[in-house]
């Protein structure tokens, strides 16, 4: 009997499904609900067409539309997910930012009754967040998180989703929630999953009675705690295995309320300003698997006692000021999968690193990232027991010797990266044989040798590879189709010429280039700007390549950096292409020639995005265009080394972002436009070497008050220097040379505070941020000690006054004395009088002084003998008396930086007067008197006459004087006779 009535049941049942696949193949989903998900679609914008299926003409049963999942039997949406994954850092994010759906969020989504699922993440949804969703009581996941642009006004709309079980509002504006806690805390009383990350939380209440007794995850990284207490009631929820709390305000030690909560197997406390050691309780977690405690200011070591920690595959405490040996315990925790320590002050041999990871964890572990460890000796075979690396970051330490062939077998391996380290020597073939990397990083070493196609043999997968700043060959065969299709390639300073690398041709998504100084001297094929579209990044400097270029490179993204200077590329500008593309624009030095006219000013009705534009070294000739307007980004602008003529353009003045302008070395005249007073964020001008005239403009001191170079030297401005320029306290660098300035210096040259601080100052580091590369740094022409040197990296450091070549008279103001951090100081060719300053030798970081050919007179302050950064010297051709000062420094100097002088001492002749040695420092000091009475000249009759009449007197008074004179010089005589006479 219970044989049949068990077989009765299995046929009720095969029938039961029968009949409910029977309804699933002939019931559509509901008309209604049909029309709700067709008129959420009408308000997005679907770049990549991921809604393609949602069309009832083709496919009538929304049921079959993507995203789209139905009750078998009911055919009731119960699921609509639109979410886009997590980018990965490898695909295309160009691509990747199309995929998301962009539009606002319809409230005709709460007529979806029985949805129990919604998964909008990771779009472009914006607005408010319709308060409609509260009507969908059957749902039990909502997931909105990663829609940046939507906020809500508050969260009293979730009081009608009592079934909610995982909540995720990650990245939406709740600033206007303020009692989300408590509102959370009432009516959510089934949650498990909560993530409320990057919503602008503010700290509300504390709760004392928390009822989210099931709430298993909790997220809250990224928010405005400040204070450990606004998130003390987190300890009261004893269901919690997942905390995330990165991104806070905690400053202090890592929050003791967590000392009890040791059934958490997920810890985050990134990037929250912690400042502390770890506690030795944390070393008690035995459950945890993940720790996280990144980019803090932790400090001290790392505990043996993490090997406590048995259970954690997860261990993040890069980016602190932790330091100390690795301890030996790391070793014991066998399920370790992920470890990153980078900026951990080890000071560990590599093999010894690899030695205490390679126990019982090392067949397990993935990822390993010791980067900026200060990690020294060379790399060993121990890596070879690593067998599932998946992940190899050693970069940025002081590791050499050669590359090992146990690096070469790690199968599994996806990232590379040993940049910045002193690694030497040839790459094995066997990088070939490593299909599944992704990424290789190896810029910045001392690799050699020949890489050659054998090299890359099975890189299907490979999509970064930055190798430059090694001294590698680049050999394959001139048909070479490499098997990857390579989206970044950094190969500076490879050997790849002299031919053009032909291979390139059949890369479709090359978006980073960087070929650079790489002995091409070829001229560029044809299909390369075609090919260059594509480019977000593409650097041929420093190369020979020939040729004329149509059109710049630069794709859709917003900015491509173009660098194609130093090269030999001829005939007129290049186009650019319409539309905000390229940030950074360097053509500099290479034989374009015409005018800049066509390059300049486009018919296009828009603005350029263009950061950094240089022409400079050029032969481009004609007037600069008057239509600057049309590039309102700008913040460095080299049109230097050309052939320009005619004015200064005044739309430059409308440049308001500008803080660079070269216009040295060209044709130009007339005065400095008025408009330029407008680029208030000016902090380099350079004018040097053209024909400018007039006054120098007083509003140079008064609107660009950020100069830090200000170079007008070999031009024809006239009229004073004028006193307003010393409200550049910042001013580093002032050149005003070879003009027409008369009058005299000016005497609040103290001002100058950037001058009078040590050339060590760093305050004003002269470079510009760019984008996706390194900053751009000022470099200027400068001339100092008889040369001209060229500054870029150290520029920020140089600190000169050169007012040499002009008609400036009166004295030097000892103001200038108080320079203290200046390094050069040329004054000479011009008519000053007066002293040099007695307190001249304060200038202690002076290294070159010329004061030749002026008036200059008096002695040498004694005080210059303690200028002992001095090199080069010329007081030349003044009135200068006297001795010169003792010192190995001033007597170093050759006798012509003295000459045309009336001085005496080494290295000149010694001083001496009438056949003895002279008291030339007392005599030096009479004559430092100018003008007054020479009482020594005097004196020289009166001592004559006092004298005669004092010998001579007695003899013509007296008869018994001279009968005795007589007598006394005839003596004398025959003693002279007889002495003679012996001989």
């Amino acid at each position: 009997m219970a044989i049949i009535i068990i077989l009765l049941l299995i046929l009720l049942a095969k029938a039961d499904v029968n009949l409910s696949n029977e309804m699933s193949s002939n019931t559509a989903c509901p008309e209604n609900e049909k029309q709700a998900l067709l008129n959420f679609k009408k308000g997005l914008i679907d770049a990549a067409n991921r809604l393609a299926s949602w069309d009832p003409h083709h496919q009538p049963d929304c049921c079959r539309w993507i995203g789209v999942v139905c009750d078998k039997r009911t055919a009731h949406v119960l699921s609509l997910n639109l979410s886009v994954p997590t980018w990965d850092g490898y695909t295309d994010l160009e691509s990747y930012g199309m995929s998301m759906l962009i539009g606002k969020i319809n409230p005709c989504l709460s007529k979806l009754k029985h949805l129990r699922y919604l998964d909008l993440s990771n779009n472009v949804f914006e607005g408010l967040l319709p308060y409609q969703l509260g009507n969908l009581s059957n749902l039990e996941t909502l997931k909105l998180g990663d829609n940046r642009l939507l906020y809500v006004e508050n969260l009293q709309w979730l009081s009608g989703l009592s079934l909610l079980k995982h909540l995720d509002l990650s990245c939406v504006n709740l600033s206007r929630a303020s009692n989300w806690l408590q509102l959370i805390n009432t009516i959510l009383p089934s949650l498990d999953e909560l993530h409320l990350s990057a919503c602008q939380l503010l700290p509300g209440p504390s709760l004392l009675n928390v009822n989210l007794s099931s709430l298993a995850v909790l997220d809250l990284s990224l928010n405005h705690f400040t204070n450990q207490m606004d998130v003390g009631w987190v300890s009261n929820l004893k269901s919690l295995v997942f905390l995330d709390l990165a991104g806070n305000y905690f400053l202090g030690p890592i929050p003791d309320f967590l000392r009890n909560m040791t059934s958490l197997t997920h810890l985050d406390l990134s990037s929250s300003y912690l400042n502390s050691s770890i506690p030795d309780w944390l070393y008690s977690f035995s459950s945890l698997q993940v720790l996280r405690l990144l980019g803090n200011q932790l400090h001290g070591d790392i505990s043996s006692a993490i090997g406590n920690l048995t259970s954690l595959n997860e261990l993040d405490l890069s980016v602190n000021q932790l330091q100390g040996k690795l301890p030996r315990a790391m070793g014991k925790l066998c399920k370790l999968r992920s470890i990153y320590l980078s900026g951990m002050r080890l000071n560990q041999d590599i093999s010894r690193i690899l030695e205490i990871l390679s126990g019982c964890s090392s067949p397990r572990l993935e990822s390993l990232d010791l980067a900026s460890c200060q990690l020294s000796g060379q790399l060993s075979d121990q890596v070879g027991h690593f067998k599932n690396l998946t992940i190899l970051n050693l970069s940025n330490n002081l590791i050499s010797g050669p590359i090992p062939i146990p690096y070469w077998q790690l199968k599994n391996l996806k990232e590379l990266c040993l940049h910045d380290n002193s690694i030497s020597g040839p790459i094995s073939i066997s990088l070939g044989q490593l299909a599944n990397l992704e990424r290789v990083s190896i810029f910045n070493n001392l690799l050699e040798g020949v890489v050659s196609d054998k090299h890359f043999a099975n890189h299907t997968k490979l999509k970064y590879f930055y190798g430059s700043g090694n001294s590698l060959v680049l050999r394959v065969n001139p048909n070479w189709v490499p098997p990857f299709q390579i989206l970044y390639l950094d190969l500076g300073s490879w050997q790849i010429g002299p031919s053009f690398p032909l291979w390139l041709r059949s890369q479709k998504h090359l978006e980073y280039l960087d070929i650079s100084n790489s002995r091409i001297s070829d001229v560029i094929p044809r299909w390369f700007w075609g090919l260059s579209t594509q480019f977000k990044h593409v650097n041929l400097s420093r190369n020979q390549i020939s040729g004329q270029i149509p059109y710049l490179p630069g794709g859709p993204d917003i900015f491509p950096l173009v660098d194609l200077s130093f090269n030999n590329f001829s005939g007129p500008l290049p186009q650019i292409p319409m539309g905000p593309h390229q940030y950074m624009i360097d053509l500099s030095n290479n034989y374009f020639s015409g005018s800049l006219f066509h390059f300049l000013c486009h018919q296009w009705s828009g603005t350029f995005s263009t950061g950094f534009l240089s022409i400079a070294n050029n032969l481009l000739s004609g007037e600069i265009p008057d239509c600057w307007i049309k590039w309102q980004s700008l913040q460095v602008l080299r049109l230097d080394g050309n052939r320009f003529t005619g004015k200064i353009p005044s739309s430059m003045g409308t440049l308001s972002e500008l803080q660079s302008l070269n216009l040295h070395n060209n044709n130009l005249h007339g005065e400095i436009p008025l408009s330029l007073k407008n680029c208030t964020n000016l902090l380099a001008i350079n004018l040097g070497k053209n024909e400018l005239d007039g006054n120098i403009p007083r509003w140079l001191g008064q609107d660009l008050t950020s100069l830090i170079i200000l170079i007008l030297r070999s031009n024809k401005f006239g009229g004073n220097i004028p006193d307003h320029l010393c409200a550049l306290s910042s001013l580093q660098i002032l050149d005003l040379a070879e003009n027409n300035l008369f009058g005299s210096m000016p005497r609040c040259m103290s001002n100058f505070s950037a001058m009078v601080r040590g050339n060590g100052s760093r305050d004003n580091i002269i470079e510009y941020i760019g984008y996706n590369g390194p900053p751009t740094l000022e470099s200027a022409s400068i001339v100092t000690k008889d040369q001209v040197l060229v500054f870029d990296k150290t520029l920020n450091l140089v600190r000169l006054v050169d007012f040499s070549c002009n008609n400036l008279s009166g004295e030097i103001p000892k103001e200038v004395t108080s320079l203290q951090g200046l390094q050069t100081l040329n004054l000479s060719r011009n008519h000053l009088t007066g002293k040099i300053p007695e307190s001249i030798g304060s200038m202690k970081s002076l290294e070159s002084l010329d004061l030749s050919q002026n008036q200059l007179s008096s002695s040498i302050p004694e005080s210059m003998s303690s200028m002992t950064f001095l090199s080069h010297l010329n007081l030349s051709f003044n009135k200068l008396t006297g001795i010169i000062p003792t010192s190995s420094q001033l007597q170093g100097f050759n006798e012509s930086c003295y000459a045309g002088n009336h001085l005496c001492g080494s290295p000149l002749r010694g001083c001496r007067g009438s056949g003895k040695e002279l008291d030339v420092r007392n005599e030096a000091k009479e004559i430092s008197k100018g003008q007054e009475t020479n009482w020594f000249y005097i004196s020289m009759p009166l001592g004559f006459v006092t004298g005669f009449w004092c010998v001579l007197g007695p003899l013509v008074i007296s008869k018994r004087c001279r009968i005795l004179y007589f007598r006394f010089l005839e003596a004398i005589w025959w003693k002279v006779c007889d002495f003679a006479g012996k001989f």
